[in-house]
């Protein structure tokens, strides 16, 4: 296994406090609230699974909802959006992408851009908290059962979020967007006969579980398996299984070199579906300022 690479002086810097805000408090050991939120979702998402919850319209509840959130919400809102600014959208859009993304339950928008954010800054180093080099099941999950120590970061890093009132609740309240979603599922189930608890599992729980792993996969397969096309200065290689599950994310060699592009898969055999999302929006005129890197530039010309 390669060892892992020093991380720079100024990761240290960033985790201090601005003048005058205290410095963030981290839980001792365990997170606790991680490891029983994991469990409990990966536990029901089994329960969804009994024969008795199967039906057709559970499975198109579960397809739908995986698209808005995991394409819509985390790739396209918190990702390409949000974290790198790789193109611009009205606001109301832009708050609506990053709904969808809250809706995930991977956190926050400011949260999990700010985490993000410094992954790129010091990716596969020891500041890096999914560092690759630590092995596979770190990077996959087995960070955050652990206090973070980049969320001390966080703060300095999203500005131009915490400035936005709505996305600073979003932050906060972000699980209690499950309660009205289950609500409406359960209402559509019950009304329509395909039942309310079987919509409530396959949309929340067995949901989450797949968006989840999906987005881990991320983080993990593509630092270890697939193909290197750009010097990118850590371990990420484009990985075409990944790509596939992710809308696209799964190109990730491409993403580190060129993180603030909009088009992750370059040609006709690295399909980016979040990219043709994407370029639909600049069609219809809602998508401006489209980030591309120089060499996609010159091929369209």
């Amino acid at each position: 296994m390669t060892a892992s690479i020093t991380a720079p002086p100024r990761a240290l810097t960033l985790h201090l406090p601005r003048r005058g805000e205290p410095a963030p408090v981290l839980p001792q050991g365990k997170n606790t609230a991680v490891v029983v939120f994991m469990a409990a979702i990966h536990l029901l998402a089994l329960v969804a699974l009994l024969p008795q919850f199967w039906s057709v319209p559970a499975v198109a509840t579960l397809l739908i909802l995986y698209w808005v959130t995991a394409c819509l919400g985390v790739t396209i809102g918190y990702h390409r959006l949000l974290s790198h600014r790789a193109f611009r959208l009205p606001r109301w859009l832009e708050r609506f992408f990053a709904t969808c993304g809250a809706l995930s339950c991977q956190h926050g928008p400011i949260d999990w851009v700010g985490l993000h954010r410094h992954h790129h800054k010091f990716s596969d180093t020891n500041a890096d908290h999914h560092n690759s080099h630590r092995g596979f099941w770190w990077s996959h999950m087995g960070w955050m059962f652990q206090p973070i120590p980049a969320m001390g970061a966080v703060p300095r890093l999203t500005g131009d979020l915490a400035a936005d009132p709505y996305y600073r609740w979003l932050n906060t309240y972000f699980l209690l967007l499950q309660l009205p979603l289950a609500g409406l599922l359960f209402w559509i189930g019950t009304a329509t006969g395909a039942g309310g608890w079987a919509l409530v599992l396959w949309g929340i729980p067995l949901r989450l579980v797949l968006v989840y792993h999906a987005t881990w996969l991320v983080n993990s397969a593509t630092h270890r398996w697939g193909y290197v096309l750009h010097e990118s200065g850590d371990g990420s290689r484009n990985n075409p299984w990944v790509a596939a599950l992710t809308f696209g994310e799964g190109w990730h060699n491409t993403h580190h070199a060129y993180p603030h592009s909009a088009r992750h898969g370059w040609g006709r055999r690295e399909l980016d579906l979040t990219w043709l999302h994407i370029k639909l929006m600049q069609k219809l005129g809602l998508a401006t300022q489209v980030r591309l890197p120089a060499p996609l530039l010159s091929q369209a010309q």
